[in-house]
């Protein structure tokens, strides 16, 4: 990336001084700009600060009514997002995130955003990575580096019948951007269920030069046994076969021998710096009828390159009788994350307000 310029810091240098300028947005400061923070005089503190006055946590937060876009950003460049707090109120596959690079029409990074954060079921669960953390009570925190060159545009929409409160921070830096710097992405999939015999698309119609980062997994089983046999397949600049091909859905999620606890004989959450199995949800014998899950895998140490275009799937295989394979018709949705020169290729629809609920 050349000489250093104040983008991405880690602890080995640290100690360097850069000539990159520090910014922040939040309902306390909508635009970012410096010696602009805390002045507000009408917000969702206005209330309980009205003895105290400007300054006092006037506007920590924001409401966002039904069929609402609040714009959460609208930054000039070069620069650099560096990290996102959000805690949302309501449902969160209904509050999409969206984040639109250079101008562009249409955006980059289109999610719910419990599963942009890797909290695909709508309830807490902690995260501990490198990239994504979920901390105590829904503190949603992303540290995946988006530098942009001309212009960041981040929006938050509310497809629900009711309004939901959101609070945020955006951390970012106005800094020179490297020319060989890509652009990240995140794009949603679901599909419930998932026809029989057909293998579930993480990613298809990246085009471009780049690299795959990651990807996040809430996958709701619908038959008894074990459900995870299923590889997963990177087919790169295309390729008829896969180059990359996994050998069972826990091996690519980094783990082993069916998550289970070989002492208690029982799935066991794991969340660790790359990969994770960070929420199970178990049947309780009333209404929590089949078993989730929440998976993620970061490829920060092993980046998948492309030059072209990538395909990304993932077979969903149980068991049955006589020892076959079994295709499943499961709950899956997905979040593929990944860097890509621009422009960005179209993303398939959307899924509906029914067809993203969690039912």
């Amino acid at each position: 990336m050349g000489a250093f310029n104040g983008l991405g810091m880690h602890l080995g240098n640290l100690a360097r001084l850069s000539d990159a300028d520090s910014r922040s947005i939040s309902p306390e400061n909508l635009t970012g700009a410096r010696n602009q923070g805390g002045m507000a005089t009408e917000g969702t503190g206005a209330e309980p600060a009205r003895d105290l006055g400007q300054g006092w946590k006037i506007s920590p937060s924001v409401r966002i009514e039904p069929g609402e876009t609040f714009e959460l950003a609208d930054i000039d460049g070069p620069g650099a997002i560096q990290q996102i707090w959000m805690t949302a109120t309501g449902a969160w596959r209904f509050s999409i995130l969206r984040i639109y690079w250079d101008g562009q029409e249409h955006p980059s990074v289109e999610c719910p955003v419990g599963d942009f954060f890797a909290a695909g079921w709508g309830r807490y669960a902690p995260v501990n990575s490198l990239a994504v953390c979920v901390n105590p009570g829904s503190a949603f925190n992303c540290y995946w580096e988006m530098p942009f060159g001309k212009h960041c545009r981040m929006t938050f929409t509310n497809i629900n019948t009711e309004p939901m409160v959101l609070y945020y921070q955006i951390n970012y830096t106005l800094t020179e951007v490297p020319e060989d710097t890509a652009y990240f992405h995140a794009q949603f999939r679901r599909v419930n269920p998932l026809p029989y015999k057909e293998v579930y698309t993480i990613l298809d119609g990246a085009r471009g030069r780049g690299h795959y980062v990651g990807t996040y997994m809430a996958w709701g089983v619908n038959n008894r046994g074990w459900w995870g046999e299923g590889e997963i397949k990177f087919y790169i600049d295309g390729d008829e076969w896969p180059t990359i091909c996994g050998t069972g859905t826990e091996d690519y999620f980094c783990g082993s021998y069916n998550f289970e606890n070989r002492e208690t004989h029982q799935y066991e959450e794991f969340s660790t710096a790359y990969a994770g199995l960070p929420q199970i949800i178990r049947p309780d014998g009333v209404y929590d009828s089949q078993t989730r899950f929440g998976m993620y895998r970061w490829h920060i140490m092993d980046p998948v390159r492309f030059r072209e275009n990538l395909e990304v799937t993932i077979q969903a295989l149980g068991w049955r009788s006589g020892r076959r394979y079994l295709p499943l018709q499961d709950d899956i949705a997905s979040v593929a994350y990944w860097y890509q020169t621009l422009p960005t290729a179209l993303f398939p629809p959307l899924p509906d307000k029914d067809s993203l609920e969690i039912i």
